[in-house]
């Protein structure tokens, strides 16, 4: 049965759809990824996999490395038809853009200065612009469906493979921190637990995060993702909840004494960390694609985006500037880490910081699997697909869990994704896909504001991604001194 939270055909309908959506978009992908429905029984049946009236099937999948509805038998659609309203996509942006990237603000206000609010700011109004025409590219094209396939319509198979490598790497590396976020929280939940096994040198802290993470193996190996595609709501609800902890602390008192006096107006040369950690909290361009797709009105796509980003950046605005002004200098990479521990407010701040993690493995993990699933022999039984899905899915959550404790770094990690991955998807190629595809028809106004959005990207992720690498290597030498 389809979750009663789930809003419009971003949503499961029984035996129809895989997943609704996701914190990078992940399981919005398996819309059209994961699944062919057969053309005379009309069911659903996994890819690589016959149809099991041994009718023909209208397929929805990758042909050619392409999303593309395939007319074959009675010209059905493999997808169902795109009615979310203009309410419900926004509802969909907004919880796709809030996430993990919120528990970092405070403390990239606190490290950048007062005056970094506005970079915050110009950042969320840069990545609505892009969000913007990432619409106008799929304006140009009705069968562009996914953020691959705009590379691809744009730059061809280089285009798509350059991509694709950029999604699975912001996949990856948001898993590896959350997982570092697991770790950080987690002694703070259970305090006071001391856990030990002769046989392996892990500190409490260590084995309590290999124990959640090894509670969420399972769902790796689920045949059907709908079943747990639920769980998309839960990182909406969780950082509603943390966001409204922290205010509720702010409204107490629960800080120190007039702690914002301490941050200075601006710190220069702290910018480029902090420029990645809020980027980071805006990255959410993979899967808009989708979104525009699942819209009855997809002209109104730049109102979505529009109001979507204010409210996002509202948000971020107002936790950073209530964070920073609660703990100031002694406001903690993730600002549930700074909160008073006995409050109630902090106890639910840090059980929905918990939470979310292990509510996201598999749904991040489900366009790998899928991919991993088409590229399997066509002979091979059900049985075998699911060992090798689960198999590869296992081993790839448990190097994220050895790395996420060999560095568990979280602001560190945070910024080198967010100059490494997210300004390149979220600027520097949605500006050079759309220069490249509606080349002709853009004023010259236009191709200068892009151009420039394309050079101020490129400057920032390269004077981010060396600055946050440097401050890692720098972080990961004094622990081993230590």
């Amino acid at each position: 049965m389809a979750s009663p939270w789930c809003w419009s055909s971003l949503c499961p309908k029984p035996n129809k759809q895989v997943a609704s959506e996701s914190v990078h978009g992940a399981q919005l992908a398996l819309q059209r990824l994961g699944r062919r429905r057969c053309g005379t029984c009309d069911d659903d049946v996994e890819a690589g996999e016959p149809c099991k009236c041994g009718g023909k099937e209208a397929v929805a999948g990758e042909a050619g490395g392409r999303v593309a509805a395939v007319e074959v038998n009675n010209g059905e659609e493999g997808h169902s038809k795109p009615n979310s309203s203009f309410a419900h996509s926004v509802i969909n942006m907004v919880g796709m853009l809030i996430g993990l990237g919120q528990l970092s603000t405070p403390y990239a206000l606190e490290n950048g200065g007062w005056a970094s609010v506005f970079l915050l700011i110009g950042l969320g109004v840069m990545c609505c612009y892009t969000a913007h025409i990432i619409g106008k590219c799929l304006d140009e094209d009705s069968g562009s469906k996914t953020y691959q396939d705009i590379g691809e319509r744009a730059f061809g198979v280089r285009g798509r493979a350059v991509a694709s490598v950029f999604i699975y790497l912001e996949i990856f590396f948001a898993l590896v921190s959350y997982t570092i976020s697991l770790s950080d929280n987690l002694p703070l939940v259970f305090a006071g637990a001391h856990l030990r096994l002769p046989w392996l040198r892990l500190t409490t802290t260590q084995l309590l995060t290999a124990i959640a993470v090894l509670l969420a193996l399972p769902s790796l190996w689920l045949r059907d993702l709908s079943s747990i595609s639920f769980l998309s709501l839960g990182g909406i609800v969780m950082s509603l909840l943390i966001f409204s902890s922290v205010v509720f602390t702010a409204a107490l008192g629960g800080g120190g004494v007039n702690m914002g006096q301490h941050i200075p107006v601006l710190r220069l040369e702290r910018i480029p960390a902090v420029s990645g950690l809020y980027m980071f909290s805006y990255a959410g361009h993979i899967v808009f694609p989708n979104i525009y797709t699942a819209m009855k009105d997809p002209s109104s796509f730049t109102k979505v985006t529009v109001t979507s980003f204010a409210v996002v950046t509202a948000l971020y605005v107002a936790l950073a500037l209530v964070g920073a002004s609660l703990f100031g200098p002694a406001v903690s990479s993730q600002v549930t880490l700074s909160m008073p521990p006995r409050l109630a407010a902090t106890k639910v701040a840090l059980w929905a910081t918990v939470l979310t993690p292990v509510t996201k493995y598999a749904l991040e993990f489900a366009p790998l699997a899928v991919q991993l699933q088409r590229r399997l022999p066509a002979a091979m039984g059900a049985r075998a697909r699911l060992l090798v899905r689960g198999g590869v899915g296992s081993a790839a959550l448990l190097l994220i869990l050895a790395l996420a404790l060999a560095v568990p770094y979280f602001e560190h990690v945070l910024s080198l994704t967010g100059s490494l991955v997210s300004v390149a998807i979220c600027v520097v190629f949605p500006c050079a896909f759309y220069l490249r595809i509606c080349w002709g028809r853009v004023s010259r106004p236009a191709v200068a504001l892009n151009v420039g959005m394309m050079v101020a990207g490129v400057v920032l992720a390269v004077v981010g991604t060396v600055s946050s690498a440097k401050s890692l290597v720098q972080r990961i030498q004094r622990g081993h001194a230590a």
